[in-house]
């Protein structure tokens, strides 16, 4: 089968060796992107009457049938063709002849698969952005019915100081906030069209950049052609921002994972995202979650495998840069799923208030407030953590907390000790008087969550 670029040939590649740099089993995923790109470049070619109106016409009839087949599964793509450029040049001039051959003129596949990418790339980052938000809102509903729902705080994974679920929730609220506006800053950079920018150096033909930018919706263009070509920071930067999404999925799977086991019953998954043991009839498996904080990893290495190819590439495009597509297709993929799992997760838990109150109870994360305490009462900081700390020895010699311990045993600690120290140290008092701005204070919770709705108001 003669290549649509083999005219200089004099001979072909063997099918193993076609095979190997074919791009077509994977770019075929950019069918509705090349075939939008080119009903836009065929549309200017007619305008700057490089071909003529008639021409035109039947290109973009072909190309619009040729757009329908491939919604319909009926294309039958061709490793011969190398890639989905070549693929659909070649659909093209078996449905409307020679003249498909000039769909071609005044652009390279180079500028041509960069442009695919950039309309690929904006689409899914708005999708992401979507799910994003829905995932904000599945954390702000659980937040809204747990704003009084205590919980362990923890540092180093040990007991710190009890806070509020709300809260602790709504740290992953802001998380995701930073996520979108990271994706939708990234929108600046990413839409900006290549089309035109031809192999490297341009055109002779009297094309119009410009036009085609706008047809295809996009901001502006590349004003050096080099770059246009050979730029990926976009994908680049759309990886960065998607691995720190994964990474803010997997802190919070982890954590649903560690919640969710018999050693901290804070919550219980709902059994669609569950899954259960082949040989333990018992079994209840975060599997959801574990897929998500292991998935993570996959789109840590896409970013890092761009990085690592692009890292010795000359101006302007090497066939190294084949290699940039796999790792979007699945970092997109992999990204949305996640995220649209995750959602299903907060919105469908069950929360073990009873647990949680009772773990509150059972522990010494109110002790800060003890050092507080006398430290409002003039004591300095530095003596009162020393007295908080023996009273805290005290208690685990004891077998007791520091609610339990008689009022005698800490008046003989410090005499500014009085009986009030009881509703200090009260989980639900604790909370509620960190009321300092982004506290756990319950106040401070409310408005942190009007604040986010109010967010929502503004995208």
């Amino acid at each position: 089968m003669t290549k649509l670029w083999g005219g200089r040939f004099t001979k072909s590649a063997e099918e193993w060796v076609d095979a190997f740099g074919a791009s077509i089993p994977f770019d075929k995923e950019l069918v509705e992107e090349d075939i939008t790109g080119s009903l836009a470049h065929v549309k200017m070619l007619a305008a700057c009457d490089i071909i003529t109106k008639e021409e035109a016409e039947t290109i973009t009839k072909g190309l619009k049938t040729i757009r329908k087949k491939a919604q319909n599964n009926e294309l039958e793509y061709s490793v011969q063709n190398e890639d989905i450029h070549l693929n659909i040049e070649k659909f093209l001039t078996d449905e409307v002849g020679p003249v498909g051959g000039k769909l071609h003129t005044g652009r390279s596949r180079n500028d041509q698969v960069a442009t695919d990418m950039h309309l690929y790339l904006r689409k899914h980052t708005k999708e992401i952005m979507v799910v994003i938000k829905q995932m904000q809102l599945a954390l702000l509903g659980q937040a809204e019915a747990h704003v009084e729902t205590i919980i362990p705080g923890y540092t180093h994974l040990q007991r710190a100081q009890p806070v509020s679920f709300a809260h602790h929730l709504l740290a992953y609220f802001w998380m995701l906030d930073r996520d979108y506006t990271r994706l939708e800053d990234s929108l600046k950079r990413l839409n900006i069209s290549p089309l035109g920018a031809g192999a490297l150096a341009g055109t002779t033909f009297p094309i119009d950049r410009h036009y085609t930018a706008e047809l295809l919706e996009f901001d502006g263009i590349y004003e050096n052609s080099l770059d246009a070509v050979s730029d990926r920071d976009f994908i680049l930067e759309f990886m960065s921002a998607a691995s720190m999404i994964m990474m803010h999925l997997s802190r919070l799977a982890e954590e649903f994972i560690l919640w969710s086991s018999q050693e901290f019953q804070f919550i219980e998954l709902d059994d669609a995202f569950a899954t259960g043991s082949s040989i333990m009839p018992q079994k209840k498996n975060p599997d959801m979650a574990e897929l998500i904080r292991g998935k993570t990893g996959r789109v840590y290495g896409n970013l890092f495998s761009l990085l690592t190819l692009l890292k010795g590439l000359p101006l302007a495009y090497n066939k190294d840069m084949q290699e940039d597509k796999e790792g979007m297709f699945d970092t997109v993929t992999t990204v949305k799923g996640s995220v649209k799992i995750f959602t299903g997760m907060i919105e469908s838990m069950k929360v073990n208030t009873d647990v949680m109150e009772k773990e509150t109870h059972s522990d010494f994360s109110n002790a800060t407030e003890l050092a507080d305490y006398l430290a409002s009462k003039g004591m300095p900081f530095r003596e009162a953590h020393e007295v908080v700390g023996k009273l805290v020895l005290l208690c685990i010699q004891k077998g007791i907390y520091l609610l339990d311990l008689p009022l005698e045993e800490y008046q003989q600690a410090s005499d500014l000790f009085e009986d009030d120290i009881y509703e200090v140290l009260k989980p639900s008092t604790v909370v509620k008087r960190r009321n300092s701005a982004g506290g756990t204070g319950f106040e401070q919770v409310k408005k942190a969550i009007a604040l986010g709705q109010e967010k929502f108001k503004q995208k």
